[in-house]
């Protein structure tokens, strides 16, 4: 299997292409601010075909490159329903502007043909079968990727920003919810095995066993304190 990462952007949004391997058609995670240059050189140096976007959540740092990627390849993006107002809307997320110079570098609105995923689905695409997780808290239509252990490949979970290296999402702008992003780690986290590659939304690959082992958030929650669990610290993300 093929995963080609790359950080983008102002907020240094990691955007991914997944494929079988290198020749093939594949998949784009949450195309971010100005990730299209990159989509586009990944492409190029893999011999990569895109054949679908598929996205974490509707920040504008995760969604910001998916019309004009999905118009210069004519593929579908998918979305959860909670988060599709963003993709027209992105000041929504924010409860306020985020300033007119970065805003006027943005395609806002969605792409041609944009479908709605739901919790449990199982995405077929590039010849890779994604499970679709719905993991609200850090907005209400978080969801994770997750591709299932093959051969001597364990299995790989996109969590977009519900878990971090060391952390976890921001809960405090509009949408997110601590509780609600304990709960989803609790549910959608937890029983994965600790060989399970994360690869998140902004910052390092890390293991599940590794999170499990030392993320504070994530020793509460399996503890059974999630109650008590400290604010994140804000991340380079939205």
């Amino acid at each position: 299997m093929l995963i080609a990462g790359f950080p983008a952007g102002a907020w240094g949004t990691n955007c991914y292409l997944v494929a079988p391997a290198a020749g093939e058609e594949c998949v784009i995670i949450d195309p971010g601010h100005q990730a299209a240059q990159g989509v586009e050189e990944a492409l190029a140096k893999h011999r990569l075909k895109p054949v679908a976007v598929v996205l974490t959540h509707g920040h504008i740092d995760h969604v910001a490159s998916v019309v004009p990627v999905c118009g210069a390849h004519d593929v579908p993006a998918w979305i959860h329903p909670a988060d599709r107002y963003m993709m027209s809307d992105p000041e929504k997320a924010f409860g306020r502007s985020i300033g007119m110079p970065l805003m006027g570098e943005l395609t806002v609105g969605e792409p041609d043909d944009l479908k709605e995923l739901t919790d449990g689905a199982r995405l077929d695409l590039a010849g890779l079968e994604f499970s679709v997780a719905h993991a609200p808290g850090h907005t209400k239509g978080s969801v994770t990727f997750r591709l299932p252990e093959r051969a001597d490949i364990p299995s790989v979970f996109f969590a977009g920003d519900l878990l971090f290296a060391g952390s976890i999402g921001r809960t405090d702008l509009p949408g997110g919810d601590h509780a609600e992003i304990l709960e989803s780690l609790a549910r959608v986290v937890l029983p994965l095995d600790d060989s399970t590659v994360v690869l998140s939304g902004h910052g390092p690959q890390t293991s599940i066993g590794r999170e499990r082992a030392t993320n504070p958030f994530l020793r509460q929650v399996a503890a059974g304190l999630g109650d008590g669990a400290p604010a994140p610290a804000p991340r380079r993300g939205m």
